[in-house]
């Protein structure tokens, strides 16, 4: 308001009615985009130790040839990254041969191309286990910065969530603190659906730790974690 130098509420709103481009710069002002390595570590505790070897098994057993993921709203890159290193440190060794990738997302060009620069300040890392930091990590001048093999894999594209999304179908998708938070009900309900397609049957859907899936499409997976099952 005080950079279009508006004083009220309405003046702004008149002030949008007028300059069509205004709402592109309010839509991306209304979101946080904070995000750290591991955040949330009950959540990436239940994906390292039950979901990802669960999706594993059953992507063998139905013969596909990879294990894939969306990350809707990936901001910088750290929630991607995290889906990475907990399957090439924890978990490839016991599925080999079969590769995880993601598909990571985000309307933000400015958040995209961090992600792609992978590199972090430590506070980004403090949730991370402390061994990983040492094997996946450099320290460039005051960054630490993603070793290229971690970052294979990651692919990052351009797409707001409401108007287009990759092509799937997906073992897991994690849509955290967005759909569920900021968009409006009938707009969760349009977005549900999606993701809900989106997914192989009895894939897995992870929100915030805050947020709660319409009734219909998913039932809970692992207790208190975020994690959701798409119904058969």
């Amino acid at each position: 308001m005080e950079e279009v130098s508006r004083l009220d509420i309405e003046s702004y709103r008149a002030h949008l009615a007028r300059h069509e481009e205004e709402w592109r710069v309010l839509d991306g002002l209304c979101r946080i985009t904070i995000s750290r390595f591991y955040r949330d570590r009950h959540l990436f505790d239940a994906l390292r130790t039950v979901v990802l070897p669960e999706l594993a098994r059953r992507v063998r057993a139905r013969g596909a040839s990879e294990l894939r993921c969306w990350s809707a709203g990936c901001a910088s890159g750290e929630e991607s990254y995290t889906l990475v290193l907990i399957w090439r440190l924890e978990l490839e060794q016991r599925f080999p041969g079969l590769p995880l990738t993601v598909v990571a997302t985000d309307s933000d060009p400015v958040l995209l191309a961090r992600a792609e620069r992978a590199c972090y300040s430590e506070s980004s890392l403090r949730e991370l286990p402390g061994s990983w930091k040492g094997e996946a990590f450099s320290l460039v001048e005051d960054e630490l910065c993603l070793d290229e093999r971690f970052k294979a894999g990651v692919d990052f594209r351009l797409q707001d969530v409401r108007k287009e999304h990759p092509e799937g179908p997906f073992d897991l998708v994690l849509c955290r603190n967005l759909v569920f938070t900021y968009f409006e009900p009938s707009l969760q309900r349009e977005m549900q659906s999606k993701l809900a397609d989106c997914l192989v049957p009895g894939g897995a859907l992870v929100v915030g730790a805050r947020e709660i899936p319409l009734p219909g499409d998913f039932e809970p997976w692992v207790a208190r974690s975020g994690v959701y099952k798409r119904a058969y």
